[in-house]
């Protein structure tokens, strides 16, 4: 599962030989303080965002180690030429006394980030001291998004509960667990968030259609065409059922169709298939199959009154 979040840069200044010194990790030759450019950057917090997700603390503490060391480039295009600074620390940011939206106590993730000073970062440096190049967005991995309602693992057809509706007074959100990788950071231009700004995609089929577009995955190409293929059917094959299953509970009774229109799209193939058999085998002891003409040897009345409209 792939994340982009953002923050905000600003800029810090150089002013302790042990900074100097987590810079000259990262560096091949030493670096003087003269020759390096230093800003933090918030990186993401613990507030629900306007997608309706929040990270959670053990998230954002996991992210602390692993952002140490990445990069930082523009709107997440991933070539080398745009790498132009990089996180040398991090650390945990809370307040006494501050608390988020929800009344947690409110937490961040702070990264300090350094870049050259030289003839082309020089302009970025510029914008930055301005606080034009501010918003900046995070790419990250997370294995499991949890639902605050029922606390169950969001995942198609899981709980039901929607993402930003309210539930007996309470907000349906996704919290964010496990955090497993840090790609790099970027500068962005929109930020989504309400207090540090967020640019999210969550989208592991584009990630892997990026790959297979790439010369080392193009091998993949045909396999991963046809698996599109396969995969358009089958969602098609399972939109076609819900309509059926919801077609059948209209026919068996009104009051199933009002109590399953809102469910269906959350059903399995299985689920739905249970159901139609169900609503089948009603109908048909509902309405049995009737012939107009008698079988071999066989005596009916027969008055026509069924045939009438």
């Amino acid at each position: 599962m792939r994340i982009y979040k953002a923050g905000i840069s600003g800029a810090d200044a150089l002013d302790t030989q042990s900074e100097l010194e987590a810079i000259n990790r990262f560096a091949k030759t030493e670096l003087t303080e003269e020759q390096v450019y230093t800003f933090s950057v918030v990186l993401c917090d613990n507030e629900v965002d306007r997608d309706f997700e929040k990270f959670s603390e053990q998230a954002i503490c996991q992210l602390a180690k692993l952002f140490v060391g990445r990069t930082g480039i523009f709107d997440h295009d991933w070539r080398s030429v745009n790498q132009t600074a990089r996180i040398y620390r991090t650390e945990i940011v809370k307040s006494e006394g501050v608390k988020n939206g929800l009344g947690e106590d409110y937490c961040a993730l702070k990264g300090y980030a350094y870049m050259l000073r030289n003839e082309k970062n020089a302009a970025l440096i510029e914008e930055i001291n301005a606080g034009i190049k501010k918003e900046t967005s995070v790419g990250c991995s997370v294995c499991r998004r949890v639902c605050s309602i029922c606390g169950e693992e969001h995942r198609p057809g899981g709980c039901g509960h929607i993402p930003g509706r309210e539930y007996d007074g309470k907000l349906c959100y996704l919290e964010l667990f496990d955090a497993n990788d840090a790609y790099e950071w970027s500068f962005v231009a929109v930020p989504a968030q309400r207090a540090s700004g967020v640019v999210k995609k969550l989208s592991c089929g584009s990630a892997l259609k990026s790959f297979v577009e790439s010369p080392s995955g193009s091998v993949y190409a045909p396999e991963y065409d046809a698996l599109e293929k396969d995969a358009a059917i089958g969602r098609e094959y399972r939109n076609s059922l819900r309509e059926e299953v919801l077609r059948l509970g209209l026919l068996c009774d009104r009051k199933f169709f009002e109590a399953l229109e809102g469910s269906v799209k959350y059903m399995e193939s299985e689920e739905l298939l249970g159901l139609k058999d169900v609503f089948q085998r009603h109908l048909d002891e509902r309405f049995p199959h009737r012939t107009q003409l008698p079988g071999r040897d066989e005596t009916v009345s027969f008055d026509g009154d069924m045939y009438m409209v």
